[in-house]
């Protein structure tokens, strides 16, 4: 048995987080600083945390690596196994064409470039997020807005940004159920008190959108549409996980700020030549105005249609309890960990969940895909595989990284670092988003930060006076913010758009708006936590 520590370290809480820290931070220098391959740059951090979990936390060298084994695992499933299929059900749409129709629908909306962005990004993106989540909205997104005639970088760099405000209800509410969760608080209570958060992040995320793609001038000349979509989102995000369902916020904010879109007339309007001439630096495949059969463009939007409607059926009490019962647990070889109150910790045992997953739901949709798109099975299984090659290194990445934040936390460094942050005493307010935001930086998502960190929060919240939901809101609040710069979403960017290797260009890029929006959520969970803006909370 391993007993997790919490001060190994010279018995102080500061050094041992410093060291806990210290995977992290090789993994930033070296994707950032250095402008390592991704994959190197997570191999070498993995390293980094079993070095520093078998020779500074004492956890047997046996342990160490079933742990990182078991972190790669759920890389491949159920994250990577979303992504595949995701990308996959896109590649069919581009050998039978239908993606162009698609993308010359949503050209036919607009043809500025800085409304475009938000169509495709903003509010496509965050359907995507809703329904698969875990990068497939920032691969989907960013090729669409290639094809569209942005840059690579430009894309990328908008898709990754835009990935923010619907994280937090992505994937079919799953960050939220599980905070509910591992925190013991109702779901109900933790997901309104989120959707008091991440709404006001939808206010401002549109505007650097338009800022990101054409600057000032974008600011100024489309700041209305902006807002209509962000308010329009943040309006139903909040009234959907408040008072409908949190597993139908992001669905119901993605609908309506592409509806205000479409309402408001300054969002119609052609695009100055001078606009489209610096802004679209790409061509786009084929002239906008070609017109489409109703039935083609009907079938462009059927994968699409297809995913919503077996996820929703998948929501059915009934259906869920039924694809629930394939579910899996096994307990993981090797693994014998205790937390420091001498608790079994969770990642003893392997929950796989064969078919209650949101890869299996797409690979279900990728299956009707091909039958609606008329392509041959035998093309089907060989776009899958070459979708599969086409992943392979931010398929090592992904799962390095994942590995890496297994080791960290079922060594104790994770607890570390949280126990240290939450020991900010009057400030802990204000740090909260921090320690969820660094759980999604490792481990790239914000499901995995919220049953890393949400207990810790909750505990803290217990100690210091403070309310137990809002710090746990806090937690896949702050966490969203930090989708933006993990590496294995920005290696999903990368490989989609052509740009491999260059991690390290879109990290110093996407690294400002990150810790500056992250700054913002502190702001109003700080404001939350007083009489300031305490008057927002259920």
């Amino acid at each position: 048995m391993y007993v997790q520590e919490l001060e190994p370290v010279a018995d102080s809480l500061g050094l041992s987080a410093l060291v806990a820290a210290l995977p992290l931070v090789i993994v930033l220098v070296l994707l950032g600083g250095v402008r390592l391959k991704a994959y190197w740059a997570g191999l070498t951090g993995l390293l980094a945390a079993a070095l520093v979990a078998w020779l500074a936390y004492g956890m047997p060298l046996e342990q160490t690596v079933s742990s990182a084994a078991q972190g790669a695992v759920f890389g491949l499933f159920p994250i990577l196994w979303i992504v595949v299929n995701a990308l996959w059900v896109y590649r069919m749409t581009v050998r039978t064409r239908h993606f162009d129709i698609l993308r010359r629908s949503f050209g036919r909306l607009s043809d500025d470039p800085r409304i475009q962005a938000l169509v495709v990004a903003f509010c496509f993106g965050a359907l995507l997020e809703a329904l698969a989540g875990f990068g497939a909205p920032v691969a989907i997104c960013s090729v669409m807005l290639v094809a569209l005639g942005f840059d690579p970088v430009r894309a990328a760099v908008v898709a990754l940004v835009a990935n923010t405000a619907p994280v937090a209800f992505g994937a079919m509410g799953t960050p939220v159920v599980t905070l509910a969760q591992v925190t013991g608080l109702p779901l109900d209570s933790v997901a309104s008190v989120v959707g008091r958060q991440t709404p006001l992040l939808a206010l401002v995320v549109p505007l650097v959108l338009v800022g990101l793609v054409d600057g000032r001038r974008g600011l100024r000349e489309t700041w209305v549409p902006a807002m209509a979509c962000g308010l329009a989102f943040a309006a139903a995000q909040f009234a959907a996980s408040n008072y409908v369902s949190a597993q139908l916020a992001d669905i119901a904010a993605a609908l309506a700020g592409a509806g205000a879109l479409v309402a408001v007339p300054q969002a119609r309007r052609p695009a100055p030549e001078l606009v489209r001439a610096s802004v679209l630096t790409g061509v786009p495949g084929e002239d906008l105005t070609e017109e489409d059969p109703r039935r083609e463009v009907l079938r462009a939007y059927a994968p699409y249609a297809l995913i919503v409607a077996i996820f929703s059926i998948a929501q059915i009490p009934a259906v869920k309890d039924w694809l629930a019962g394939a579910t899996r647990v096994y307990d993981w070889p090797f693994l014998d960990v205790v937390n420091p109150d001498g608790k079994p910790v969770g990642g003893n045992v392997f929950t796989w969940p064969i078919v209650a997953t949101g890869g299996t739901l797409v690979l279900i949709a990728g299956v009707c895909t091909a039958v609606v798109l008329g392509v041959h099975a035998r093309v089907a299984v060989r776009e899958w595989a070459a979708t599969v090659h086409e992943l392979r290194f931010a398929i090592l990445t992904v799962t390095s990284v994942l590995a890496l934040a297994y080791v960290m936390n079922l060594s104790g460094q994770a607890a570390t670092i949280g126990h240290f942050v939450a020991a900010a005493g009057a400030g802990l307010a204000f740090l909260s988003p921090v320690l969820g935001w660094f759980g999604v930086a490792v481990s790239g998502s914000d499901t995995s930060s919220n049953a890393l960190f949400g207990a810790l929060q909750v505990s803290a919240a217990h100690e210091s006076g403070l309310s137990p939901e809002l710090l746990a809101a806090a937690n896949s609040s702050g966490g969203v913010l930090g989708k933006m710069i993990s590496p294995q979403n920005l290696t999903i960017a990368c490989a989609a758009v052509g740009l491999e290797g260059r991690e390290g260009d879109l990290l110093r890029k996407v690294l400002p708006w990150s810790v500056g929006l992250l700054l913002v959520m502190c702001l109003i969970v700080a404001g939350q936590s007083s009489a300031v803006l305490g008057w927002m909370l259920p």
